[in-house]
């Protein structure tokens, strides 16, 4: 059965559920014992005499709340999944278009020696950035960003070639950058758009919000502005 069709059927017994009770409401409140018009009881009626027909394992699914995991890799999976070193393991290896490319190599050449939280710490950034119409709206454009005092991204500048040599590493960050891609929960950095690594203090860290340590980053956000009186 299509997802349609399932959703227009609990529509149609939410309807049937709710209106009764809302014409108790009525004549308790306004004590008309009309309650609803003959035309609405008439296809209350009809309502009532299609459910009463309907098999009982059909009736009960219409009433089960709707399962909404995201996917990854083509599996389902629960929504608080937790990615580690385990569950990277177990996934098939990466694949994807130019920007999953851009990902994977932000996160090769930013992050493959953190543990594993600390690498989908880096991913959540670069998405995050991409949600904030404050950088561009492409995970390449985010790696890629500069302005006149350098790249966004130190490695994308830095001068050094880009190939990826550690083949398990280029692996590991591939997954990762896959699972957040395809929708993994961005729930280790408060929202954090900004990171660096502890042996630099950048001017910048004092205008935002610490969200976290995790490695050796530190994780940053915008502060949230509220309206003063």
């Amino acid at each position: 059965m299509s997802v349609m069709v399932q959703w227009a059927e609990r529509l149609a017994l939410l309807l049937f559920l709710a209106v009764p009770a809302a014409a108790e409401t009525a004549v308790s409140t306004s004590n008309d014992p009309a309650g609803v018009g003959p035309a609405l009881a008439a296809v209350l009626g009809q309502e009532r005499t299609a459910l009463a027909a309907l098999p009982e394992q059909h009736f009960a699914a219409l009433t089960e709340e709707p399962q909404q995991p995201f996917s990854l890799f083509g599996r389902r999976e629960a929504p608080g999944v937790i990615i580690d070193g385990q569950w990277l393991a177990a996934q098939p290896e990466a694949t994807g278009d130019a920007q999953f490319e851009c990902l994977r190599q932000a996160l090769y050449f930013e992050a493959r020696g953190e543990p594993v939280s600390g690498q989908v710490a880096v991913a959540e950034v670069i998405l995050n950035r991409v949600a904030d119409p404050a950088f561009p709206n492409t995970i390449c454009g985010v790696v890629k960003q500069s302005n006149g005092r350098g790249c966004q991204f130190s490695y994308y500048c830095d001068g050094l070639t880009d190939t990826m040599r550690d083949l398990a590493a280029v692996s590991r960050v591939g997954k990762v950058a896959r699972a957040l891609i395809d929708g993994a929960p961005r729930a280790l950095t408060g929202g954090a758009t900004f990171f660096h690594a502890f042996w630099v203090r950048p001017s910048w860290r004092l205008d935002f919000e610490r969200t976290t340590q995790i490695g050796v980053h530190t994780f940053y956000r915008k502060p949230v502005r509220t309206a003063v009186n």
